[in-house]
């Protein structure tokens, strides 16, 4: 008796270039966000506060 048994193989690839590449993006996005807001604290608020 020939049994006849296939393995399938399923491999993940990520690539990292990618994933760096997104990382640096919402890093980025978060740091115009916390540096508009410093800005509304800082300058506006007091200016309108009189």
């Amino acid at each position: 008796m020939d049994e006849h048994k296939e393995i399938e193989r399923t491999e993940r690839k990520s690539d990292s270039s990618q994933v760096a590449s997104t990382f640096i993006k919402y890093t980025a996005y978060l740091i115009i966000f916390f540096g508009v807001m410093w800005f509304i604290i800082s300058y506006l608020i007091p200016m309108i506060r009189g």
